[in-house]
C-alpha cells in the first residue's frame, strides 16, 4: 500500500487514469514471464506435501 501509493505520488499516475488496456496487457505479461516458474514451486510443494502425508498422517 505505501509503496504504490509513494510510486503514484512520484509519478503522478494514479490506477483511475490507467486505461484498461495497458493494465491487462501488463498482467497477461506477466503472467506469461512467471508462469512456468510459478507452476514449478507450485508443482514441488504439492509433490512435497503428498510424499510427506504419510509422516504427517501417523
Amino acid at each position: 500500500g505505501l509503496v504504490v501509493s509513494v510510486f503514484q505520488a512520484a509519478t503522478q499516475i494514479n490506477e483511475q487514469t490507467l486505461s484498461f488496456l495497458p493494465r491487462l496487457l501488463i498482467t497477461l505479461t506477466t503472467l506469461v514471464l512467471a508462469g512456468p516458474w510459478l507452476g514449478s514451486l507450485v508443482h514441488e510443494f504439492a509433490l512435497k506435501i503428498l510424499m510427506d502425508m504419510p509422516t504427517l498422517l501417523g
